[in-house]
């Protein structure tokens, strides 16, 4: 993986040496926009529409609108006058329970290394986390962006995931949450909680898979390897409402059948390959 970033977690007077790596990436299958007559890429150009001229990077600034169509300019040496204690110190500022954070709230996760020299400290602060049971909310500034951040541990290692701050998270204030709960019908309510714990289990991140990319790649394979697509026929609507109640009852017959069926399944020993049973 690519360092992103290093420094230090600064968690008393304790500095901790750090190298920072992103832990997720995007698994999208990526397209190019061509020309259809010449089948060529299509060149994205920075264009100044007042001097009728392509222009290239070095010609070009940063600028904040302030006002419709006028711009205040803001080079690197204004943003490096900006006041700030360390741009190479993760800050904690307080310890809390990972459940008090919504997760709405995070943003980006990324892996912290401890970097030489500083092991013995990485590793105190890790155990001293999970015997506590708490995560650090913490300061960093990455890429001239000043983030909050959580500090959690998983698998022994430190993660630490940006966090969006209040005046970041809309309010949902305006949509519409449904009808009055009062309206809604006890045996309603009880079939919908009997249908969440009959589909509860644990959580097993490798269960689940992205069906349309993989869908998505084995229909590109095809045109590469010239064979015919075939699509599957639409499902049509049948255009009948649904009694809730019994979309209910049939749901959880569903899933009471389908963990029975599970169960069984776990239970039936597996046959040898080769065994002649």
């Amino acid at each position: 993986m690519k360092t992103l970033w290093k420094g230090a977690v600064s968690f008393g007077l304790v500095n901790i040496p750090v190298s920072m790596y992103t832990a997720t990436q995007s698994k999208d299958l990526k397209f190019n926009y061509l020309h259809r007559e010449c089948m060529s890429p299509i060149k994205y150009q920075k264009y100044c529409p007042r001097c009728e001229k392509e222009i290239s990077s070095d010609e070009i600034v940063r600028g904040y609108e302030y006002a419709k169509g006028n711009y205040v300019v803001i080079n690197e040496e204004d943003l490096e006058r900006i006041p700030h204690e360390s741009t190479k110190t993760i800050d904690i500022l307080d310890f809390v329970n990972l459940e008090q954070v919504d997760p709405v709230f995070f943003d980006k996760t990324y892996y912290l290394e401890s970097s030489p020299g500083g092991e013995k400290a990485y590793a105190l602060i890790v155990e001293a986390m999970k015997k506590t049971k708490k995560i650090a909310i913490a300061k960093v500034l990455i890429r001239s962006k000043e983030s909050l951040a959580a500090l959690r541990v998983k698998d022994n290692y430190l993660l630490m995931e940006t966090i969006f701050y209040p005046d970041e998270i809309r309010s949902p204030a305006s949509l519409n949450s449904g009808i009055d709960r009062s309206r809604l019908h006890e045996n309603e309510l009880k079939m919908a909680v009997s249908l969440i714990e009959n589909l509860s289990t644990n959580f097993e991140p490798s269960n689940y898979q992205d069906n349309y990319r993989q869908a998505l790649w084995q229909m590109i394979e095809a045109k590469i390897a010239g064979q015919e697509i075939v699509a599957p026929e639409p499902v049509a609507a049948t255009g009948r409402v649904v009694d809730l109640m019994e979309a209910l009852k049939a749901s959880v017959k569903l899933a009471e059948d389908n963990r029975k069926e599970s169960r069984k399944q776990s239970k039936t020993p597996r046959k040898k390959v080769g065994s002649g049973v």
